[in-house]
């Protein structure tokens, strides 16, 4: 089985570590650069993508933002999965939101904001503090103003007004303020015959917007209820095929949804060791036709970004059951390089290896990781 990828970073080269003893060949496509590479070494294969589309079975994405041109030739083949009307959902914010309110499923307060007027009826209609995120291109903190108080209303509109005035393609929706208790996320496949399985939902801790560490770990069993409802009630709109992952905010046991991804996602990371299943492995069995694998929670693991560094301490990999990925990128600021896995027999065990990493990990470099130890 041959898999193209749309996208050529750290989720195909995983993809492509997950689909080889499926014997399922994956190779990852450029949309910067219309080029086809090997998503492991980044050798070049090839140029084109209708050449790449004709030369595979199957059709995936690694990630949202993909020019609708490219969106609309892969869909056009036939073979493209979870297929352009999702991928759009998740690269838009506007089409998420129509999204979950035709599911039925409960998010913040909105409004689509094309001009001062819309701004100021938000304001009116949502009230203070606001936070606001732009239609395309936002990610990991990226894209996002805040207005807490009325004083600052004038600044915050015109640094919008800027960047709304620097391309017509933009909007920008603003979202009414959850005082929520934490982040949590749940990352589940969905197969072609509609069968759907889920893992537990994962606990988030972001530094400066971007995900630092997410935690599984048997959950309660009344908050993964809901959160299953909801990602069912999403995916069968979409009438899905592959790994979805939702974002929710936490708000006194209640959820709402905060954003989706319809792809593999950075919170699902730990299940290349806290499942039988990976989600890089479930995703391509959906795409490619076959049964999903186990979802099940096989020991409590956890997962930490490593950002903007390319060396770690070698001592870590003394840690029982410490798992380090790299990506092969070259070192910049804040970019995600790699990730390390660790897991545990019990929860307690885990708050005791994972105290031990970072005692070893430089604390410039892996910030607030202490405030996620004490929530084990």
């Amino acid at each position: 089985m041959k898999v193209l990828v749309l996208g050529a970073g750290q989720l195909a080269r995983m993809m492509a570590l997950a689909g080889a003893p499926l014997s399922i060949t994956i190779s990852a496509y450029d949309v910067n650069t219309d080029t086809l590479v090997h998503p492991l070494t980044q050798q070049q294969l090839g140029s084109g993508l209708a050449q790449a589309l004709e030369a595979a079975d199957v059709v995936t994405a690694e990630f949202e933002h993909i020019p609708l041109a490219i969106l609309e030739q892969c869909q056009a083949s036939g073979k493209f999965l979870p297929g352009a009307s999702a991928i759009r959902a998740g690269g838009d914010r506007r089409v998420e939101k129509a999204l979950l309110a035709s599911a039925g499923v409960a998010n913040a307060a909105y409004q689509v904001i094309n001009n001062q007027a819309d701004f100021e009826k938000a304001v009116s209609r949502l009230g203070l503090p606001l936070i606001f995120k732009s239609a395309l291109a936002g990610y990991d903190g990226k894209g996002q103003w805040r207005l807490k108080e009325a004083a600052q209303t004038a600044t915050v509109w015109q640094q919008m007004a800027d960047f709304l005035a620097a391309d017509s393609s933009q909007a920008i929706v603003a979202e009414q303020f959850i005082g929520f208790q934490r982040e949590v996320s749940l990352v589940g496949a969905r197969s072609r015959t509609g069968e759907v399985k889920v893992y537990p939902l994962t606990e988030n801790h972001h530094v400066n917007g971007v995900l630092s560490v997410s935690l599984a770990r048997p959950v309660d069993h009344a908050l993964q209820h809901q959160a299953e409802q909801m990602f069912a009630a999403v995916a069968e709109q979409l009438d899905y095929v592959g790994v979805l992952a939702i974002e929710f905010f936490d708000v006194a046991g209640q959820l709402l949804v905060n954003e989706i991804a319809p792809r593999v996602h950075n919170s699902g990371h730990w299940t290349q060791q806290g499942a039988d299943c990976c989600q890089f492995a479930n995703h391509l069995r959906a795409v490619c036709g076959l049964p999903l694998g186990s979802t099940a929670l096989v020991r409590p693991t956890l997962m930490v970004n490593i950002l903007g560094e390319d060396e770690v301490p070698n001592a870590i990999l003394n840690i029982p059951a410490l798992g380090l990925h790299w990506y092969g990128k070259t070192k910049r600021a804040g970019r995600k390089m790699g990730h390390i896995n660790l897991s545990a027999n019990s929860t307690a065990e885990l708050k005791a290896q994972f105290a031990k990493l970072i005692d070893q990990l430089p604390a410039s470099a892996f910030p607030e990781l202490e405030q996620m130890l004490h929530q084990l």
